[in-house]
């Protein structure tokens, strides 16, 4: 399948980013699988305390778990083209948003030398449903492991492809490219249903 017409059929499904609220609750769940702290508030029990530490969300897209969460410093990799209310948004919480491929961070063709500038060691990265919509979802996978301290990820697989799905993520692989074991568990909810894969894997940096 054509990456470019995957990210044009990706823009058409989130449109003007306006409604996010299904994938939203997807994403609490991701959270959890992932063994983020959900802490809450007096406004919402959806607030994620990340302790000071640094998070690379890669695919994070329009509505980053970032988000929801309260104590760190953040940076949102994702190619696909938005509307500029969302860079906005991400610039009002001090969350940086770098709109380009996460295959690409240490590729100074195509990322600029400021973003290669702040490239480091980030504490994690954060790799939650989009494994499948990449180019080359084994690079992204390097790259975590080259800038961050530890992953969590969870990603759908044995999953057909289809127009804007346009890998088939095995288990087997995920293991390989992480370094690491995952757990995989059958979802049935209102808003999931699939094979799911999930995992804390530190990098060894």
């Amino acid at each position: 399948m054509d990456w470019d017409k995957a990210q044009d059929w990706e823009k058409d499904w989130w449109s003007n980013c306006v409604n996010t609220l299904f994938e939203e609750e997807k994403q609490i769940i991701y959270a959890q699988k992932m063994g983020l702290d959900m802490v809450g508030n007096e406004k919402t029990p959806y607030v994620f305390d990340l302790h000071g530490q640094s998070v690379l969300d890669i695919g994070g897209g329009a509505t980053s778990l970032l988000l929801k969460c309260i104590n760190f410093t953040g940076t949102v990799v994702d190619p696909l083209s938005l509307p500029d209310w969302v860079s906005d948004r991400y610039r009002e919480v001090k969350i940086d948003f770098w709109n380009v491929k996460a295959e690409t961070l240490n590729n100074s063709f195509e990322v600029s030398p400021q973003v290669l500038h702040k490239l480091h060691r980030f504490d994690e990265s954060w790799i939650y449903n989009c494994l499948s919509h990449c180019e080359n979802p084994k690079e992204i996978i390097r790259n975590a492991r080259k800038y961050s301290k530890l992953i969590r990820i969870f990603e759908w697989i044995d999953m057909p492809i289809s127009e804007g799905h346009i890998h088939t993520l095995r288990e087997n692989e995920l293991n390989e490219w992480l370094n690491g074991e995952g757990k995989v568990e059958k979802m049935n909810t209102r808003s999931m249903r699939g094979t799911a894969y999930y995992s804390i894997v530190p990098t060894g940096l």
